[in-house]
C-alpha cells in the first residue's frame, strides 16, 4: 500500500533546552512523506531533499517498520516548505509525517502519542534535537497550542490564540544547527525560562513569548532588534522561535503588512502563514 501524510510546523512560546518544560504552537508550514511498502525487500530506502541528512527520515522508517513485525521493506520520500535548522520546526513536521504515512503503508494502527514518541525517538537518535523536542512534536501534531513537560514526555495543557491571528516569519539565511549550541550552558537563564513557563500554564502566551525570547537571546547570540520592532509596528508578540535565527511575529490581519515591513532587512526571507488548529491525518494515494 502506499500513503501519504502531511504535518506541520510549529512556532515557539517557551523554548524548554533550559528547563526540559516547552509551550509551542501549530504554524501552517507543511511537510509531506509519501510511504509505500515493498513486500519483497528488506529495510527502508529513503529520499529527502538534496542536502538534506536522511538520519532522521531513516530513523523513522526503522522504527514503524520495526513495530509493525511486517516481512517488507518501505520507502519513503519527503518534501517540505519548512526551512531547516531556523527553529520553525521542520525535524518534529518531517517525523510526525514520515511516521503517520509509514503506518498507514505498512496496515499499523498508532494512536496520537504513540506517533509523536516514535518520531522524538528517532529525532534523538539523529542528533537533530536536545530535548526531544516533544512540545515541538505536539504542536505540529495537534495544532493549537501545546504546553508540555518534555522530560517526563507528558502534555500538560492543550489551548487555542484568539481567532484572526496570523503569523509573520523572518527566515534568516544562516542556519543554527543542534549540534553548535549543545555545550551551551544554559542555567543561567533558567529562572526567566521558568518564568516564561509559568505565564503559559496560566495562559498569558504573549507575555510567555517575549519573556522566553528575551532569556534566550543573548546565548543564542540573536539580536532581538527585529522583534521589536515588529511589535512596535503591531505585532501582538514577536520573539524568537526555537534555537532560531527566525523571529516569529503574531499579529492581527490589519498590521500583517506594517509587520512584513518592520522584519524586512533586504538579507532575510519573510513569510506570512497562517496558524495551524488542525490535528494532522493521514490521506491514502
Amino acid at each position: 500500500m502506499k500513503a501519504q501524510a502531511t504535518c506541520f510546523g510549529a512556532g515557539t512560546i517557551v523554548n524548554a533546552i533550559a528547563t526540559g518544560h516547552g509551550a509551542a504552537f501549530g504554524l501552517a508550514l507543511r511537510a509531506s512523506a509519501v510511504a509505500q511498502d515493498r513486500p519483497k525487500e528488506e529495510g527502508v530506502v529513503v529520499r529527502v531533499p538534496e542536502g538534506v541528512d536522511p538520519a532522521l527520515a531513516e530513523g523513522c522508517a526503522r522504527r514503524v517498520l520495526r513495530r509493525s513485525r511486517r516481512k517488507s521493506g518501505l520507502m519513503v520520500t519527503v518534501d517540505s516548505e519548512i526551512p531547516i535548522s531556523r527553529g520553525l520546526k521542520s525535524s518534529s513536521a518531517v517525523a510526525n509525517a514520515i511516521v503517520l504515512a509509514s503506518a498507514r503503508a505498512l496496515g499499523l494502527e498508532l494512536e496520537p502519542l504513540q506517533i509523536i514518541n516514535l518520531g522524538v525517538d528517532a529525532a534523538l537518535e539523529a542528533k537533530v534535537t536536545i530535548t526531544g523536542a516533544f512540545d515541538d512534536a505536539c504542536a505540529s501534531f495537534f495544532g493549537g497550542i501545546v504546553v508540555t513537560d518534555n522530560t517526563a514526555r507528558r502534555l500538560v495543557k492543550v489551548d487555542r490564540f484568539p481567532p484572526g491571528l496570523m503569523a509573520v516569519v523572518q527566515i534568516p539565511k544562516r542556519a543554527i544547527t543542534k549540534p553548535s549550541i549543545a555545550g551551551k550552558d544554559f542555567s543561567s537563564i533558567r529562572a526567566q525560562v521558568e518564568e516564561a513557563y509559568r505565564l503559559a500554564l496560566q495562559g498569558d502566551y504573549f507575555h510567555a513569548l517575549e519573556v522566553n525570547s528575551a532569556a534566550y537571546g543573548p546565548i543564542l547570540e540573536i539580536d532581538e532588534t527585529h522583534a521589536r520592532r515588529a511589535r512596535a509596528a503591531g505585532a501582538v508578540a514577536a520573539g524568537i522561535s526555537g534555537a532560531g535565527p527566525a523571529i516569529l511575529a503574531l499579529v492581527k490581519p490589519a498590521h500583517v503588512e506594517s509587520v512584513v515591513l518592520a522584519l524586512t532587512d533586504g538579507e532575510s526571507e519573510v513569510r506570512v502563514a497562517s496558524l495551524n488548529t488542525v490535528e494532522s491525518r493521514e490521506v491514502v494515494v
